[in-house]
Formats: C-alpha cells, structure tokens, sequence
C-alpha cells in the first residue's frame, strides 16, 4: 500500500510525474528569486537618466567606476551598450566641480 495519497493508483502517468514538476517549478522558483534578488541589489545603485540612459555606480577589479550608458531591449531585459563612459571616483569628483560652469555655458546657448 503506497505512502502518499498523490501515487494510489501506479498506472496513471500523470501521478506519478506530478512530483517531478512540483520539484522542478520550486527549484525554477528558487532560481528566479536568486537572479532576481541579484539584478535587485544591482539596480539599487542604477538611476535613469533618460528611457535609455542610465548612470550606474559599481565596482570593477576593487574600484568604484561611476557608468553612464545608453541601454538597448533584448528579449524583453535592458542591456548595457556600448555607448558610455565610466568615470573613477576622482574623475567624477571633478565633473561635479565644474558643473556651475557648464551651467553657465548652456545658458549662452
């Protein structure tokens, strides 16, 4: 006499293949929530600048890079292109210097 109630009757196949796919959607589960947990903690640090434009503060071989890049669609994710620039700490630093400049210059035009 069989254990559980999902296998009495042996000669159905699709009880005894339910288990399988029980398993198999919680471990797909679990992986969404690991890869989505993941590009969670990445976004924390990502602000968008535009639809496609975003600034993304990360660290790269132990330094922290400060990266504006345009992104582009694929299959429904946005993905970095190849369009940007990534500035260190002191680089961005000085940017933020001369911002009142830049200011400045665009009110000429």
């Amino acid at each position: 006499m069989p254990k559980s109630k999902e296998f009495i009757d042996s000669s159905d196949d699709s009880d005894v293949e339910r288990p399988k796919a029980k398993k198999a959607k919680s471990q797909e589960k679990k992986s969404k929530e690991s890869s989505s947990s993941s590009k969670k903690g990445e976004d924390e640090h990502k602000f968008e600048i535009s639809r496609t434009r975003f600034v993304n503060v990360r660290e790269f071989k132990g330094k922290v890079l400060i990266d504006i890049r345009e992104y582009y669609e694929a299959g429904g994710e946005m993905k970095p292109g190849k369009k940007g620039i990534s500035l260190s700490v002191d680089q961005w630093n000085k940017l933020k210097e001369v911002m009142d400049d830049v200011d400045e210059s665009i009110k000429q035009f």
